[in-house]
Order: structure tokens, then sequence, then C-alpha cells
């Protein structure tokens, strides 16, 4: 018969500790401000968590008076990934358009104003930025959330945005280590490969995950990815080898040297759920060195928090997971809270000014356009907007609204629009499709907005029926500008932010610095 030596109650403390759950509701419920009582340091919110920025901020206030030195993270990206606004469209473009821009400072303020709003609201620990470098053009689910593909131009903004976050009192939690860039695969649904040689991974993959630790950044988030020429059999966030033997060895010994908090990707994701369950999942996470576990943007209740809570004290007294290392990855989540007492709030806030133009700057400052010729007129009356739309990735979601026509109506009313998926293409057919569209139109001038046209042949289809019997068709790429620029006037916003569109919009109707409304 084995003797237990475990104090239960310091298990249990510890458990709930390393946990970052999330709920429902706009005002936390009764349950996880108890569990906050027993010992949970951090809560994760979504978009169904935010109506306002009063309401957010009475939110994280009843979370603090439960416990000062609560961990409040949220997945506010900017661009195409927004919680704050998540029905309306971000007021800062994502990080692709900052890489197009190359500006380091303008990233900087970029992401200083958006650490500034989120402090204002009492949340201080962001999962962003991404440092992913997207070298494969056919990422489904980085994309526009990547600064780009060139390793360099990745670490300079992410360095940029981590110094900028962290100057308004927020924590950077810097993501998806070890680089989601060369994946195919949404990890959402399954888990992605990255075949590269340790060489590669260290020259590209690795790169901007080293100037985000040189800058400073509080956090960094692991992806759930398979890359065997680190670990043969496990994926990142739970593979002892990429977490432990690769993110904290001293740089001395090869490794990246960072001593930070380290959060896993969101556990009930399919790569580890389907493969793992959440539970062995988090035992494992925890085992390999990450501290803190990501869970709620699916699983959003309290039978989740003690499930994960009673895995990780069973593991500890059946001999699977050290006491020591939970205890050390609880210890680094309180210390991370203790440097929000500090650093971070709407005391931290009030110390930087506020800079309310900055995204839609950096939109204007992003777009790349090409006429086709010198002939281009400025559209002076009502267009028609035809969205070609793909089915929203996980991340981003189908909540938030992108494209132009909104902010097109604002400058030319009258304006109409309609959206059409792959659906619309397959049921209908691509001739009968544009046919539709054509008589909608009803001789208006057609604004085409496609995102990503280069990864979905049913949109390039359509697009180049569209243009064959309308050349004087706008077309406006608001993802990754991969496919060859084509239109009567082609405009890549490098996003679907709502200040992308509107920096579009201001284009198409001809609307310079000296006759733009109100920014």
């Amino acid at each position: 018969m084995t003797t237990l030596t475990h104090d239960s109650a310091t298990l249990t403390r510890d458990a709930l500790a390393v946990l970052q759950p999330g709920f429902t509701g706009t005002a936390a419920p009764d349950w996880l401000l108890r569990r906050l009582g027993e010992g949970l340091a951090s809560v994760g919110l979504y978009g169904r968590n935010i109506a306002t920025p009063e309401q957010l901020g009475a939110l994280t206030a009843q979370l603090r008076a439960e416990r000062p030195d609560v961990l409040v993270g949220i997945d506010e990206e900017g661009g195409d990934v927004t919680r704050l606004e998540v029905r309306t469209g971000s007021s800062f473009p994502g990080n692709l358009a900052l890489g197009a821009v190359d500006d380091p400072e303008l990233t900087r303020a970029v992401a200083r104003e958006l650490g500034r709003r989120l402090a204002e609201c009492g949340v201080n620990l962001n999962w962003a930025p991404s440092a992913d470098v997207n070298s494969n053009p056919d990422n489904p689910v980085i994309g526009v959330r990547s600064f780009g593909a060139e390793p360099d131009l990745v670490a300079r903004h992410t360095a940029a945005y981590v110094e900028g976050l962290q100057s308004a009192g927020v924590a950077a939690c810097t993501k998806h280590f070890p680089g989601h860039g060369d994946t195919a695969v949404d990890s959402h649904h399954a888990l992605p490969r990255i075949d590269a040689d340790p060489d590669t991974l260290a020259a590209r993959e690795l790169v901007p995950f080293r100037a985000a630790i040189a800058a400073g950044t509080k956090a960094v988030m692991s992806a759930h990815i398979l890359l065997p020429a680190l670990d043969p059999a496990l994926p990142a966030t739970l593979s002892p080898a990429a977490l432990h033997g690769l993110l904290r060895r001293p740089v001395a010994d090869g490794g990246l040297g960072f001593e930070g908090l380290i959060v896993t990707d969101g556990m009930e994701m399919r790569a580890i759920a389907d493969a793992y369950g959440i539970e062995h999942g988090s035992v494992l996470a925890i085992a390999a060195g990450a501290d803190a576990i990501c869970v709620g943007g699916g699983l959003a209740d309290e039978d989740t928090v003690l499930r994960l809570r009673d895995a990780l004290v069973t593991a500890v007294i059946e001999g699977q997971l050290a006491e020591e290392r939970l205890a050390d990855a609880a210890a680094r989540v309180r210390a991370l809270g203790e440097w929000t007492r500090h650093s971070a709030g709407p005391r931290a806030a009030h110390g930087v000014e506020p800079a309310a133009g900055v995204g839609l700057d950096a939109a204007r400052r992003a777009l790349r356009v090409t006429p086709a010729g010198p002939s281009y007129e400025p559209l002076t009356g009502p267009g028609y907007v035809v969205s070609l739309t793909p089915v929203a990735n996980i991340a981003v979601g189908d909540e938030t609204p992108w494209g132009v026509a909104a902010e097109l109506t604002r400058l030319r009313p009258g304006t109409g629009t309609a959206t059409y998926g792959q659906q619309d293409a397959e049921d209908r057919g691509v001739p009968a499709l544009i046919e539709n569209m054509l008589d909608a139109a009803a001789g208006r001038r057609i604004v085409a907005v496609v995102r990503d046209v280069h990864r979905h042949p049913w949109m390039a289809d359509a697009l180049d029926a569209l243009l064959t019997a309308r050349p004087e068709t706008v077309v406006v790429e608001m993802g990754v500008p991969q496919a060859p620029p084509a239109g009567a006037l082609h405009i890549a916003t490098h996003g679907a932010a709502r200040v992308c569109g509107r920096a579009a919009a201001e284009v198409i109707a001809g609307i310079g610095a000296d006759d733009r409304p109100g920014d």
C-alpha cells in the first residue's frame, strides 16, 4: 500500500493555478468566483464575454475583487482576430499589414495603443503576437496573422509588438512556438506536421521567438504541431524536447533560454483533444514544461475546470507528474500575476498617451494599389460590392464582419452588396453565378472582394469569369496577396479588419486626405 505524502490542499491550489479557463456570459458566474477563491489564478475572455468597454471593465473588476493578482487573458491580435471588437471589426490592422509597411515604430505604436485599451478595461495578458513565419502561402490558419514570410522581418516586428504591448502594462504571450507558419493543416481540426530539419527551424521558425525573448516577452504559447526534428512522437505542446529541451534550455547550451510563462494553445483543439483527450493532454503538457493550460474557447464550464484539476492532482498522486513540476508551473503563473499587480491594469493605461488614429493610419499605409492602366476613374456614385467569402477559420470566427461594403456605402450611399460562398458556386455553377451578379449590379461598377483567392479554386474561377464579363471591376484582396493582381484596379489590404476596409473604400471612391470624413 502506497503512503501518500502530498498535501492535498496545496496540490489542489497548484492544479487550479495552472488553468486558464473560459466561461459564458458578460458577468463572472458564481462558480468562477468561487474557484478563484480556491486557487484559480487565470481567466480567459472571448468575444462572448464582451459587449462594451464599460461592461468589460466591470467584469475584470469583479474578477480582481476576488483575486487581485488574477491573470485576465484575451486573444486580441487586432486585424482579423479581435475580441474587443468582435461584432464590428477591429480598429487596428493585423500583422501582415504591419509587416507590409515594415515600420517597427508603427508596429510598436499600434501595439501600445491596443495594449492601452486592454489595460483600460482591466485585461493584463494578451495571447499575442503571432510570431509565425508564414512560409507556406497555403497555410489555412495563420496567413494574415503573420507579419510575413521572411524571418528577420517577422522578428523585428514581433519584438516591436512585444515592447509596445508591454509598455502599456499588458503581458505579451508570443505564439505559436516553435512556429505554425509552414503548415497546410489547421490545428483546430487536426495535427499539422512540419518536416523541416533543425538548421531550417533555427534559421526560420525560431528567429522571431529569439527576438521576442530578447524583447522581454512575459509569456510564450506552444503550438499543437508535430516537428519530427524535435520530437518524432509528440506535438510541441506535449513535448519535453520542445518545451524544456529547446525553449527553456539555456542559450549557452543551444536553447532559447526563456524563463517566463509557457502557455498552451487551446487544449480542446482537435490536434490534442482527439488523440490524447484534454485531461491526459493537460497532464502531459505540464510534465513537458508548460505552466498554464489554456482551455475555454469551446469548453467553458465548471465541469471542465474540475476535470482538469482532478486529472492533475491524480497524476501527481499516481506518480505520472512530478509534484515539483506542478508547483513550479503554479509559481510561474503566480509570479506573472504579481507582475500585473504593479505593472498592469487601468493605472498602466493612464500613463500611455492615447493614439486613436494609429490603426487607420497603419491600414492606409499598408495598402498596395495596382492599376491596370491610367484610365481608372474613382467611383463617384453607388457601386455594387460582391464578396466572395471563404469559410472562416476558428481563430477568426464567423461573427466578425469584414469587407468594404459598409465603408463604401458610407462614402457612396446607394451602394449594393451581395455575398457568395463556395456552396453557391457549386450549386448554381459559375456562369449562373456571374449572370446573377451582373443582373443585381444593374450597370453599377462592381467591386469584387476576395480573401486568399490563391487558396480557393472556386473563388479564382468566379473572379476570372467576372473580370471577363466586366473588365472594369475593382478587385480588393483582403487576405494574403499571393495571386497576381487583377482587375481595373487591384487593392491588397493585407487583412480584413474594419480599418482595412475603410482604407480600401477611400481609394475606390477617390477620397484623398483632404476629403476624408471624420477619422
